[in-house]
């Protein structure tokens, strides 16, 4: 994506609410966008190119506060939550993450979300939940009325940010004390640990959403603007805008709901089985669990891919997929250009029969047919830590 290219921000929004990190954002220079109902930084004066290859040779600075942030408390949290997704909970030990999706009664996905297991509490279960912006005050519903059992707790007062880099974790780790920041070192990919910082209490886990090694932390919203410019003081980390996170999470081949999943699209043909584990597909028990074993025993009808675009010209979300002989055969759900890579990417949808990669297709761009050939994906290796 070129600075040219943020065009699926809304600019003309109107009343956005506004992160613990908006001030910041501003005396930074960033170019503010409406994105789900808050003002958000797209990209910062290098632009989201030089932003883009930053985080992926040492460490840039996300603001992801506009996410939903929850704790859902009950006796059989974790056995209540596996109602509604199709993700292993039950078994996820304290300090461990889960990705998987909220489901509806025909198997499609409402949003995905991050669950992580917290110490139960006065005999309680405990979850971590974090959530889409757009979708959170629906997610947030959707719980309490299934789960009545549980207790939902939205943290409002709190911000979230994101650390992502090759560097993040040597950058992070100074900023704790020596025994803390042995603890961070050794934290592995997708699990979670609650840290001092300065006197206040981060909950950090190794993740994130550009398919390199990294951290989301959240941390009262209060301490959010010290907590940033302490890290914009070490040498090898910039703020980094929307423009990049979504490059960055294209080039890592990762979902973003509302394009490449919604309320139309299965974890199966999204390429998210891998999400359900053996135990789940074969005993069920989830919302839509019938549609969705349907689709795992016959197959699915389409598939989503990745695409190798020749020449600059990207083709963006809603394009036509067509054979060489001009048969449409899906569309595409995202797409821009890939930094990392020089050239043009994009994935999307097509019939099971068109999918092996190799396969050459045409996307349209303003009418015109773009030569492009299916690949797999992710298109750049991801580089998460896995431990020692």
């Amino acid at each position: 994506m070129s600075d040219s290219q943020a065009t699926d921000f809304d600019v003309t929004a109107g009343v956005l609410a506004h992160t613990p990190l908006y001030d910041l954002h501003r005396d930074l220079d960033a170019r503010m966008v409406g994105f789900a109902g808050y003002a958000m930084p797209v990209q910062y004066p290098s632009g989201i190119i030089s932003e883009h290859l930053h985080t992926r040779a040492q460490a840039g600075l996300f603001d992801v506060s506009h996410m939903g942030q929850a704790i859902l408390v009950g006796l059989e949290a974790a056995r209540g939550l596996e109602r509604l997704v199709p993700g292993d909970i039950v078994t996820l030990a304290p300090g461990r993450m889960r990705y998987t999706q909220l489901l509806d009664a025909e198997g499609h996905i409402l949003d995905d979300l991050m669950v992580t297991r917290l110490d139960e509490k006065d005999g309680r279960e405990r979850l971590f939940l974090v959530v889409n912006a757009a979708t959170k005050a629906a997610d947030f519903a959707h719980l309490a009325a299934e789960l009545p059992d549980c207790a939902l707790a939205v943290l409002e007062d709190r911000a979230l940010l994101a650390l992502q880099g090759p560097k993040a974790a040597e950058v992070l780790s100074r900023q704790l004390s020596p025994g803390e920041a042995g603890n961070l070192l050794a934290l592995p990919f997708m699990s979670a640990k609650g840290l001092i910082w300065n006197d206040t209490a981060l909950s950090i886990s190794r993740s994130g959403y550009t398919g390199e090694d990294g951290f989301e932390i959240s941390i009262p919203a209060a301490a959010a603007v010290l907590f940033s410019k302490k890290l914009l003081e070490e040498a090898e980390v910039r703020p980094i805008g929307l423009g990049a996170r979504d490059s960055l999470r294209l080039e890592a081949g990762l979902c973003l709901y509302g394009h490449d999943i919604d309320r139309t699209t299965s974890p199966v043909e999204a390429g998210l089985l891998w999400s359900i584990p053996k135990r789940r597909r074969t005993q069920g028990g989830f919302c839509g669990y019938e549609q969705v074993k349907q689709v795992i025993d016959r197959g699915p009808v389409r598939q989503r891919v990745g695409f190798l675009l020749e020449g600059k010209a990207p083709a963006r979300e809603g394009s036509d997929i067509l054979t060489h002989e001009g048969e449409i055969i899906g569309r595409v759900t995202s797409g821009g250009f890939a930094p990392s890579l020089g050239r043009p990417i994009a994935m999307g949808y097509v019939g099971v029969p068109y999918a092996a990669p190799g396969t050459q297709v045409s996307l349209t761009a303003r009418g015109k047919p773009l030569a492009a050939k299916i690949v797999p994906i992710p298109f750049v290796p991801h580089h998460y830590f896995r431990g020692v």
